[in-house]
C-alpha cells in the first residue's frame, strides 16, 4: 500500500509543477519529480513482478527503479540549486555530476556481484544477508544523505530571508531532508544488522523504516509543490499592495505633473500604466523630480513625504523574501524499493 501512495504523490507533485511552473524555463525539479514517479512506480509489486519477468526474472527492475531514483535525487539536488546563490564548494560537490557518476558505478558494480535468484518483491529481505547486496543498499543511501544533507543547508539559508507564507516551503523541505536523513541511518543500520547475521536488532530498527518513508516523501514534495504557490501568492500579494501605493499617490503624483510634467505625459516616450511596478515607479520619480527642481513651486506634507518614502521602500524591496526554489517508497534498496 505504501508504495502506490507514494506513486501517487509523486504523480501529483508532478502534475502540480507542470501547472503552476508552466512557462518556466528552468524545469530541473519538474524532470526530478518524472524521473522519480517513474522509479516509484516500478516498485508497484504487480508491476514490478510484471515487468521482471519480461527481462528475465533476475531482479533487473530492482536496478533499474534505484538506478532512476538515484538520478532523481541528483536532478532535486541540482534544483535547489540552482535556485540559490552562493553555494558553499562542498555543497557544489555533494550536488556534482563526479558524485553521482561515482554512486552509480559503485552501485551498478555491487548489484551485479550479488546472489539475486529469481523475481522477488522483498529484494533486501531475501537477499540482504549477502555482503554485495547491502553494499548495493548502503551507496544508495549514503548518496542519498549526501544529497540530502546539500539540500537542507540550501533550504535553511532560506528560512532566514524569507517571510510569512514564504517560510512555509524552505520550512518543509528542511524537515523533509531531515527525516529523509534519519531513513538513510535507519536503513543503514538494517543493512549491516543483516548482514552481521543479528536479525533481532534489523527487525527493531525497521519499526522506523515505514513513518520515516512517508514523511520524508510528503514534506519533500510538500516543500517543492509549495514553492510556485508561495511565489504565486506573494506575487499576488505584492501587486496588490502596489495598486493600493499608487492610487494612494495619485492625487500627489498629479500635482507633480502639473508643475513638472514628467515622461509619462510625453507621447515619445511609451509608458505602461498596466504594469503596477512600472505605475508607481514612475509616481515616485516624477514626484521626487517635483521635489527637488528648485524651478518649480512644489511643497509636500510630511505625511506625503512619509507615503512617497513607503512607495520606495516598496519598490526597493521587489524580489526581497520572495519565495527561491531551493523527494524517496516501497522497501527494496532505493526509497522505492522491496526492503525491509
Amino acid at each position: 500500500m505504501i508504495p502506490v501512495l507514494v506513486s501517487a504523490l509523486m504523480w501529483l507533485l508532478l502534475a502540480c509543477l507542470l501547472i503552476v511552473r508552466r512557462g518556466r524555463g528552468e524545469r530541473t525539479i519538474t524532470y526530478a519529480a518524472l524521473i522519480i514517479a517513474i522509479a516509484m512506480t516500478l516498485n508497484i509489486d504487480s508491476i514490478y513482478v510484471a515487468l521482471d519477468g519480461l527481462v528475465g526474472g533476475t531482479n533487473l527492475v530492482t536496478l533499474v527503479a534505484d538506478l532512476a531514483l538515484t538520478v532523481g535525487v541528483f536532478f532535486l539536488g541540482r534544483g535547489v540549486m540552482k535556485a540559490s546563490d552562493h553555494q558553499p564548494r562542498s555543497v557544489q560537490l555533494a550536488l556534482g555530476t563526479p558524485a553521482l557518476a561515482t554512486a552509480l558505478v559503485c552501485a551498478i558494480v555491487a548489484f551485479f556481484l550479488i546472489d539475486r535468484g529469481s523475481t522477488t518483491t522483498s529484494f533486501m529481505i531475501d537477499l540482504g544477508y549477502q555482503p554485495a547486496a547491502a553494499a548495493y543498499s548502503m551507496i544508495h543511501f549514503a548518496y542519498y544523505a549526501i544529497v540530502l544533507t546539500a539540500m537542507a543547508l540550501l533550504a535553511a539559508r532560506q528560512l532566514r530571508i524569507n517571510r510569512g507564507v514564504q517560510l512555509l516551503p524552505p520550512a518543509s523541505l528542511v524537515l523533509g531532508c531531515v527525516f529523509g536523513f534519519a531513513l538513510t541511518v535507519v536503513v543503514i543500520a538494517m543493512d549491516v544488522a543483516h548482514v552481521a547475521g543479528n536479525l533481532d536488532l534489523m527487525t527493531a530498527v525497521s519499526v522506523a523504516y515505514n513513518p520515516l518513508y512517508l514523511l520524508t516523501f510528503l514534506f519533500l514534495c510538500f516543500g517543492f509543490a509549495g514553492q510556485p504557490v508561495a511565489r504565486t501568492l506573494h506575487a499576488r500579494s505584492r501587486e496588490r499592495a502596489t495598486r493600493a501605493l499608487a492610487r494612494e499617490l495619485e492625487p500627489l503624483w498629479a500635482r507633480a505633473t502639473a508643475v513638472r510634467p514628467g515622461i509619462s505625459q510625453s507621447d515619445d516616450a511609451p509608458f505602461h500604466a498596466d504594469d503596477g511596478e512600472t505605475l508607481l515607479h514612475r509616481q515616485v520619480v516624477e514626484i521626487r523630480d517635483a521635489m527637488i527642481d528648485t524651478r518649480v513651486s512644489f511643497q509636500v506634507s510630511d505625511d506625503e513625504r512619509g507615503l512617497v518614502e513607503r512607495a520606495e521602500r516598496h519598490l526597493l524591496g521587489a524580489g526581497l523574501g520572495a519565495p527561491t526554489s531551493v523527494a524517496h517508497g516501497h522497501p527494496s534498496v532505493g526509497w522505492g524499493r522491496r526492503e525491509r
